[in-house]
């Protein structure tokens, strides 16, 4: 009677004759030539791809010199490949009428591949504050959950607290991990002005604490007052948030005092000064207008005056 065969396995040829250097060199990580069209940006990714002048200098290296440093992506089970690092390569590579790009390909689970984007764009100089405190919580979750995780592989995530994690990895303080982390529960009108410089850091961390409502409502209050809070104000607003007294009215009369410095200065509230200009304008383009109409008028009366 015939014996079966069940529990035997062939080996391939490579297996059999391959040497170990050979083998070695095909587990390796290699640089791939992927299209274009099979990368598609990592779900979630809190850094912006702009056409600035950066943007420019990058496209015309690409078209000189090709993209010298290869992306990282990941296979995605849905088809194509998921990049983790090389947002920006990607998309100068497709402003300069590339098809392909040079990629390296890695299976790394979710916590990994958010780690590893974090890290590899924090690197940039330039990054705004809502994007670096989005990915400062993207990669706490993904430390935290790593730590939860049965079949964790690396243990240093969970040697010591993971906002101190982070801010060893990024160089600052784990305070100031914390406080761009509580940009993220801004909303998204308060969190532009602090991308745009309008709103400052700190009081815009004092403000992060307000229920939602009360942020929606505290943009009526700066618009009233035509200013932006001072830390003092900020810090007075959040107390009366947790003491449930943050009503509007409430918020007018905080943001309707003179701060300190302010004393000599001269505000034109907007609907007084809208009267005068396009209502196409910008508040930005109707202060230059201004201090250009201001120039002018000295101008005129330097002129007088030397006659």
């Amino acid at each position: 009677m015939p014996k079966k065969n069940g529990n035997i396995s062939l080996s391939s040829y490579d297996d059999i004759f391959g040497t170990d250097e050979t083998r070695a060199e095909q587990q390796q990580e290699r640089v791939q030539e992927i299209p274009l069209s099979e990368l598609h940006p990592f779900e979630g990714h809190p850094f912006r791809v702009v056409d600035d002048e950066a943007m420019e200098k990058t496209v015309e290296s690409v078209k000189d010199f090709g993209v010298l440093t290869p992306a990282i992506v990941r296979p995605d089970p849905d088809g194509g490949y998921e990049i983790i690092s090389g947002h920006r390569r990607h998309h100068a590579s497709e402003l300069a009428g590339k098809e392909t790009m040079p990629v390296i390909v890695r299976d790394m689970d979710d916590d990994a591949a958010i780690i590893l984007m974090v890290d590899a764009n924090l690197q940039r100089e330039s990054i705004l504050p809502s994007e670096r405190a989005f990915a400062y919580k993207m990669k706490l979750d993904a430390i935290k959950h790593q730590g939860h995780r049965a079949d964790l592989t690396s243990t240093q995530v969970v040697q010591k607290s993971s906002v101190e994690q982070i801010g060893e990895d990024s160089g600052v303080s784990r305070e100031s991990v914390r406080r761009f982390i509580r940009l993220t529960e801004l909303i998204p009108q308060l969190l532009d002005m602090v991308d745009t410089g309008q709103l400052k850091f700190n009081p815009a961390v004092e403000l992060s604490y307000l229920a939602k409502p009360e942020q929606e409502q505290f943009i009526e209050a700066m618009d009233y007052a035509q200013c932006t809070p001072s830390l003092s104000q900020a810090q007075r607003l959040k107390k009366m948030s947790m003491e449930g007294t943050c009503t509007l009215e409430a918020m007018c009369d905080v943001m309707d005092e003179v701060k300190k410095g302010e004393l000599e200065r001269v505000t034109l509230k907007t609907d007084v000064l809208k009267k005068y200009f396009p209502k196409s304008y910008t508040s930005k383009q109707m202060e230059d207008k201004i201090i250009q109409l201001l120039e002018q008028w000295q101008k005129k009366r330097e002129k007088s005056m030397e006659r």
